[in-house]
């Protein structure tokens, strides 16, 4: 049964929070604005607030937002075994939140993880996508060849909070203050996890799945679709040629 709680006002923009029961837990999220709705999706590691980092441009433009904290992740309950989180979980929570709303199709927006979601959205559900945003895609339509490195990351959450992941991530080979921003971060994202166990069997789970099989796949994408690649060498999980990729195998992509 759908939860929802009270409305927020923010500056000018009116931020609903929203609650919907799935699979056992909760999932957590927020609508912003009014106007024509656009669905947000976060990255690994992220919540909602990471996918557009506080701008209310979208609402002040005239659009409401939907975004939430996927399963695992941020305010958002889960599970503690790694076989509730896929790729297939994440799109079927994107469905839930769009019927939770009725909208039957709207614009799809993600950064990594969440690009990923989107894309794999938009060719299993192509009815309820209008256009995607695809910002700094990583997945390559397989299970993830560094394998044990996120099952370290994993660990260390589960064993030692946050302490333990930025001991397994390490510090950046990266000069100057690099390192230390980066660590900074790391940490914010981390702590706003309010059960580090799901977040640990999130990372073991998603990242063994796919979102879509092959980056062929891609080809079969039928709405109109931006993808936004970053030139950051500081951020090699989010190569610029992942992105080029996408943008060449989609249909009429715009880059």
């Amino acid at each position: 049964m759908p939860l929802t709680s009270g409305v927020v006002a923010t500056s000018d923009v009116q931020i609903s929070p929203f609650e919907l029961q799935r699979d056992g837990f909760v999932l957590a999220g927020e609508a912003a604005g009014d106007g024509d709705p656009i669905l947000l999706l976060h990255g690994l590691t992220a919540t909602r607030r990471y996918v557009l980092h506080g701008s209310k441009i979208l609402e002040r433009a005239g659009h409401r937002t939907i975004s939430y904290d996927a399963r695992g992740h941020g305010a958002s309950g889960g599970s503690h075994d790694s076989s509730d989180y896929s790729y297939g979980h994440l799109i079927a929570d994107a469905i839930a939140v769009l019927d939770h709303f009725g909208i039957e199709r709207l614009p799809v927006g993600g950064h990594s993880m969440g690009a990923a979601t989107a894309a794999g959205l938009a060719l299993e559900h192509p009815e309820r996508v209008s256009a995607l945003v695809l910002v700094g895609p990583a997945h390559r339509g397989a299970a993830s060849d560094n394998q044990p490195r996120w099952d370290s990351l994993a660990e260390g959450l589960a064993e030692g909070g946050v302490d333990g992941f930025v001991a397994a991530y390490g510090v950046p080979d990266l000069p100057g203050a690099y390192p230390e921003t980066i660590l900074r971060v790391v940490r914010q994202r981390l702590s706003r996890h309010q059960d580090p166990q799901a977040q640990a069997a999130a990372l073991k789970g998603i990242t063994r799945t796919t979102a879509f099989d092959g980056l062929s796949r891609l080809e079969k994408i039928a709405c109109p679709t931006l993808v936004v690649g970053s030139r950051d060498d500081t951020d090699p999980d989010h190569p610029l040629a992942i992105a080029q990729e996408y943008a060449n195998r989609i249909p009429g992509a715009a880059w």
